[in-house]
């Protein structure tokens, strides 16, 4: 247990820092952002408490707010992706959240479930964040675009980063 908290924080911090430190100034064409930070929810247990996920979820976009001066904008994103979660894992498993081993990933729950699991939690954190940026929608298919091609780019880093963390036999199911 003291493992997974340790390795839990230390992941919070990498990834809040090289998230500020990097990704911020990533811009593909003025569309593509990659947003890696939020790979730190997609890594919680499956236990964590619905509460501590939304607390954290919270803290952590907060920590991106205060670093890049955008008050409560990924604080909201994270927390909708947060507050979500529990309803995705749901809708694609066919066990409950207790049978399904200690923490989402690429290796434990194959391609196909880890697949879907982060581009529907990505896709809602990156609508809530470029939507509350934007706040009209007289730009609404330019918003639209840079969702899709920023949830692209992060779920490709997402992916990335479990085959180099995680390596290993990925399994079918």
């Amino acid at each position: 247990m003291t493992n997974l908290v340790v390795r839990n924080s230390i992941r919070f911090l990498f990834l809040v820092f090289f998230q500020v430190l990097i990704l911020n100034h990533i811009n593909l064409g003025g569309y593509a952002n990659p947003y890696l930070y939020v790979y730190f929810i997609l890594l919680l247990p499956f236990a964590t408490p619905r509460w501590l996920l939304l607390v954290l979820a919270f803290a952590l976009g907060i920590s991106i707010d205060v670093f890049t001066n955008t008050p409560g904008l990924n604080a909201a994103a994270t927390v909708l992706m947060a507050f979500f979660r529990p309803y995705v894992i749901r809708a694609i498993s066919r066990e409950p959240e207790e049978e399904l081993g200690i923490q989402p990933s690429l290796k434990g729950r194959g391609f196909e479930w880890f697949f879907f699991y982060s581009a529907s939690l990505v896709g809602i954190h990156h609508l809530a964040l470029f939507y509350l940026e934007i706040f009209r929608f007289t730009e609404f298919f330019q918003t639209l675009l840079r969702v899709v091609l920023s949830s692209l780019f992060t779920l490709a880093m997402i992916f990335l980063s479990e085959l180099l963390f995680y390596p290993g036999r990925m399994q079918r199911r």
